[in-house]
């Protein structure tokens, strides 16, 4: 690169062919032009108008570093479309060290696609308005409450990193109070005793075993159709991986969250249960599963639910969930005295408070816990003689 001197500034051409000017200012500090020039005589004008601002006493430091880079990053925001920017922000997001799961990555992209992208696709993200955002909330279809918080909630978290991250707007135009929540327009209610003893009994033999997993176990589907022979050990059932359906097929990774890996005690009362399923239902093989399909692989949700309906109905429980068991489940552990670190350790569930990540689990609590459970069953089999619900269930 050629540098030639002057008596003010100096000018020198880049190996690009284009020219650079830069002088020395009355603060002592060197300032540069911001870009470069295609001719020479267009930077000597550039330091000519430097030079004419200092002799009239009219020169003041350029704007640094920071602010031109933050001038910059505003013309980008002015051209950068939020549809764009959010299919970036999917498919880059991490959750605790970790990429989203495919079931949360296809759920973001079809809120964007059906809910936020129709409104504020085309626009800059820097064009973003409260207003606009208030308007497109009012919008959104009221009848479905948890869709409308979880399309409101992406979009505040998506226009969150814009914020922080990527400095393209200065405040988070998301500022509906309570729009990200939602109560359950249905509360799932428990099964007590007798009506989960009443559902096993009316389940297809090969399936009651999941039955009594979701229930007492309180097991996620994922975590049932992904279970193997050799997570069984004893009265533990090792929970290590889960499987989902997207778009026809099934994806079978880590559990649902970081808490999801973890073992759980059986109540000894579903343990005959579990051991004639192994030894009737499941091949030999350490890696078998546990509840495949009638023809191999993974069993269809479509499957379970056509036996699950008839016997819901059987049990006069016609309101009843499939995930419904999980909560009973979850209910069941918590009428023995579980604290809630250790029905959060029982269930796989991240803590909603920092704090308590820090809150071990006592040790051995979980197996008294499982031991509790089946206590209470066979107290209410003592109440009622004529009954036996650890039999049926």
């Amino acid at each position: 690169m050629a540098r030639q001197r002057r008596s003010f500034g100096r000018i020198r051409q880049r190996s690009s062919g284009r020219w650079q000017a830069a002088y020395t200012a009355p603060d002592g500090k060197t300032y540069s032009a911001p870009s470069t020039f295609a001719a020479k005589v267009d930077a000597e004008a550039w330091l000519t108008d430097r030079r004419r601002d200092i002799d009239r006493e009219l020169w003041s430091p350029p704007a640094d570093t920071e602010q031109r880079k933050k001038a910059a990053t505003r013309k980008k925001a002015a051209a950068l479309k939020f549809e764009d920017y959010a299919a970036k922000w999917v498919n880059t997001r991490m959750v605790r060290g970790q990429p989203l799961k495919p079931r949360t990555k296809d759920h973001y992209t079809k809120l964007l696609s059906q809910h936020i992208n129709p409104t504020f696709g085309a626009k800059p993200v820097a064009s973003i308005t409260r207003e606009s955002v208030e308007r497109w909330y009012r919008k959104l279809d009221p009848d479905t409450p948890t869709v409308r918080a979880h399309a409101y909630s992406l979009l505040k978290s998506i226009l969150g990193t814009a914020i922080t991250d990527d400095k393209l707007l200065d405040a988070n135009p998301c500022q509906i109070r309570g729009a990200g929540s939602t109560e359950r327009r249905i509360k799932p209610r428990p099964l007590d005793h007798n009506e989960l003893a009443a559902l096993v009994a009316a389940m297809p033999e090969d399936l009651r075993a999941m039955t009594l997993l979701a229930s007492w176990g309180a097991l996620r589907f994922g975590e049932l159709v992904a279970l193997r022979r050799c997570d069984i050990t004893g009265d533990v059932v090792m929970v290590r991986r889960g499987a989902v359906r997207l778009k026809g097929e099934w994806i079978e990774a880590d559990p649902k969250s970081s808490a999801g890996r973890r073992d759980v005690v059986l109540p000894s009362n579903i343990l005959p249960a579990l051991q004639h399923h192994l030894d009737t239902f499941v091949d030999p093989d350490k890696d078998a599963l546990l509840f495949p399909a009638r023809g191999g692989g993974y069993l269809q949700p479509s499957t379970l639910y056509r036996h699950f309906y008839k016997a819901r109905a059987a049990a006069k429980r016609p309101d009843l969930r499939w995930h419904d068991l999980r909560h009973s489940g979850a209910v069941l552990a918590a009428q023995t005295g579980a604290t809630l670190a250790e029905l959060m350790a029982r269930l796989g569930h991240s803590t909603p408070q920092a704090a308590l990540r820090y809150q071990h689990q006592a040790q051995g609590r979980d197996r008294i816990i499982a031991q509790r459970m089946a206590a209470a069953l066979s107290n209410l089999a003592a109440d009622t003689p004529e009954t036996d619900p650890g039999e049926n269930s």
